[in-house]
């Protein structure tokens, strides 16, 4: 009965986004306040009923109710019961109703707590919401219900994919879907551009509020996944430049872009238009990465399995709102006012260099996602474009961008001096060379680009602090007026230093985990020891394990210092015994920064011994540290006052009767 009340919520809440779109838009045209006022009530009722939905394919989870095709197909009595409850969405069908749940929770966000925003405005971005909350209900009850039913029922289920029964995967699709889709709410003010209030400073903050939510969570998302896949696939690496994993980081790319720019136009009222229009553009790579996953045109560890159906239907979400919108945006740009002047080199001006560089990348992204898939459909030819192509596209442009990142906020907006911004980055350009020279020194033979990257990231970190420093004017009012003015600081100048900072950090990262890494195939048997970094790895043989619902062979290392034991590791080959699929579990052993990792291959017939891959890997925690430090910064901004009350109403002046 539960499964039914579940889908039945799901035609109410269909019905009730249709009260949610077309109330608002009717009491906008009208000037009927009633009207207007529908849309909040509308959002949190809809919440509700997906609420309730979600639950309903949740208790199917975790009583193991296989009489539900799709509990069936990604479950089984024996998995644990945090994979029972991950499980939801670790298929096409729960996961796309975690899409929506969000989506209208984000709505009903809106709803709650945009008293400050004109009611017009207020009422028109909720209607945005529902318009979009109405296409992919329909997408769901069309082509991807989750309540269907089996009769007779079957006594055991398929299991879920057995690379998702991870920890990882418990928590990566959740953090992606919200930084997905809170840029829907970005999307859903820019869309009634050119109306009452949204381009003014309460908009202005709403989306710059939003933008910085969704990328914060986007970032850990991304994060989460890259480690996933570094330790779970047991082929040593964080990143491929795989399609789907281009998917996510194209909005992350234009929503850092559509950050900056949101900053402009809430100080300056400038930059209107891009602000707008990079809104627009974040929502619509959001989507296409929905599309990307859920069409079949890609196979990839990431991807859900294909129905042409499915892929058909998302493609005319994608036509419809991008096309729908960008017509909207063409129409109303040019009534909108361009906002103040600012000279080339400004704060202002350093946001546009930021935001161009951004964009571009993305924009190279894009085509080397694409590009395979356009040709492919177009000849029939099969081409991949992999990590060369964008070690040689988005590279060369990130290294400007991050040079240029330091002198940003230590420009003054309208017009600066860089010259007297350089001088105050002077410590950062010592530690830079400084930690430039010790690379190559202590990495004798180092590629000269890699000391250039280690120094690029310590340029980052120090640079991050400058403005602080700044601010804080310690060298002319002492160190005691100086740490009161430092505490005094809006908490988004802090959040802007430290995820500035963890963006250094993650350079550091990449640069070591890519430049020194090494990497040693053997075949041992027990008892055999190779070097790893001054370090030994000694393997002490293969024991059988059973789990809850696998089976693996694990093999047992010692990690030895001088002869002298310091760690023992574990990696495994694991079968999972529904789905009989063979997954690899690396072994890890973290040394301050730097990481070993060890991954088993086959066995070799007739012998004692089986293939063993290990690498080294310096420095390496920093990639995923740097992320967490962004979302650090990312949680401090958000903390700020101003951006939790919001933007002041203008004063009235005296005489004035208020506007009905």
């Amino acid at each position: 009965m539960i499964p039914e009340l579940g889908h039945y919520a799901l035609v109410l809440a269909l019905a009730l986004s249709l009260v949610q779109v077309v109330f608002p838009l009717v009491g906008a045209r009208t000037g009927d306040a009633r009207l207007l006022a529908v849309a909040p009530a509308a959002a949190m009722s809809v919440f509700l009923c997906v609420a309730f939905s979600f639950y309903a394919l949740t208790a199917g989870y975790v009583t193991s109710d296989f009489s539900i095709r799709n509990v069936w197909e990604n479950s089984h009595s024996l998995k644990p019961m945090l994979y029972k409850i991950t499980g939801v969405w670790g298929n096409h069908e729960g996961s796309m109703l975690l899409w929506v749940l969000i989506l209208v929770f984000f709505g009903a966000l809106v709803a709650a707590f945009g008293a400050n925003l004109p009611l017009r405005l207020k009422a028109l971005v909720i209607a945005v919401q529902g318009m979009i909350s109405i296409a992919f209900l329909l997408f769901i009850l069309l082509t991807s219900n989750p309540f269907t039913r089996l009769d007779p029922a079957p006594f055991e289920g398929n299991d879920l994919n057995p690379i998702l029964q991870d920890i990882g995967l418990a928590i990566h699709p959740p953090l992606l879907y919200l930084g997905y889709v809170g840029f829907s709410v970005c999307f859903s003010f820019a869309a009634p551009a050119g109306t009452d209030g949204a381009t003014g400073a309460a908009g202005a903050r709403w989306v710059r509020r939003w933008t910085l939510a969704a990328g914060m969570f986007l970032t850990a998302g991304i994060a989460m996944g890259s480690y996933w896949a570094y330790y779970e696939l047991g082929w040593g690496g964080w990143w491929f430049w795989d399609p789907v994993e281009n998917a996510s980081f194209m909005p992350w790319l234009s929503g850092t872009a559509l950050l900056h720019s949101a900053i402009v136009m809430e100080k300056r009222s400038a930059l209107k238009v891009w602000t707008i229009l990079l809104a627009i553009l974040t929502f619509s790579l959001s989507l296409l990465g929905t599309f990307l996953v859920r069409s079949g045109v890609l196979t990839s560890v990431h991807s859900f399995a294909s129905d042409p159906t499915r892929g058909v239907f998302i493609l005319m979400i994608l036509i419809a709102f991008i096309g729908g919108s960008l017509v909207l945006f063409g129409v109303r740009a040019p009534n909108l006012k361009t906002g103040g002047l600012f000279a080339p080199i400004s704060r202002e001006g350093a946001l546009v260099l930021n935001n161009l560089f951004l964009t571009v990348a993305t924009a190279t992204v894009l085509v080397g996602t694409l590009y395979p898939l356009l040709l492919e459909a177009l000849t029939g030819e099969k081409i991949s474009v992999g990590p060369p192509y964008f070690d040689l596209t988005f590279g060369p442009l990130m290294v400007p961008l991050l040079i240029a990142v330091p002198f940003g906020t230590l420009l003054p907006w309208k017009r600066g001096d860089l010259y007297a911004a350089a001088q105050r980055l002077w410590l950062a350009l010592g530690v830079a060379i400084i930690a430039g020279l010790v690379t190559l020194w202590i990495e004798t033979g180092a590629p000269v680009l890699a000391a250039f990257g280690i120094a690029l990231g310590a340029w980052l970190v120090v640079g991050a602090f400058a403005d602080l420093w700044q601010k804080a004017s310690f060298r002319r009012v002492g160190i005691s007026t100086g740490l009161s003015r430092l505490v005094g600081l809006p908490r988004s100048v802090f959040g802007s230093a430290i995820a500035h900072a963890g963006l250094g950090v993650s350079v550091l990262g990449i640069v070591a985990a890519t430049a020194f890494q090494t990497e040693t195939v053997k075949t041992m048997a027990p008892g055999d020891v190779v070097p790893v970094a001054g370090y030994e790895l000694r393997f002490e043989g293969l024991q059988p394990r059973k789990g809850p619902n696998y089976t693996e062979d694990v093999g047992r290392f010692a990690l030895l210092d001088r002869g002298v034991k310091v760690a023992e590791m574990e990696s495994a080959k694991r079968v999972y015994t529904a789905r009989r699929m063979p997954t690899t579990e690396a072994g890890i052993e973290t040394r301050f920064l730097n990481q070993v990792y060890v991954a088993l291959g086959d066995p070799v017939e007739g012998q004692n011994a089986i293939v063993v891959r290990v690498w080294w890997k310096p420095l390496v925690t920093l990639i995923w540290f740097g992320c967490v430090v962004m979302v650090i910064g990312g949680i401090a901004s958000l903390s700020d006052r101003r951006l939790r009350i919001g933007a002041p109403q203008p004063s009235r002046p005296r005489g004035v009767a208020p506007a009905e």
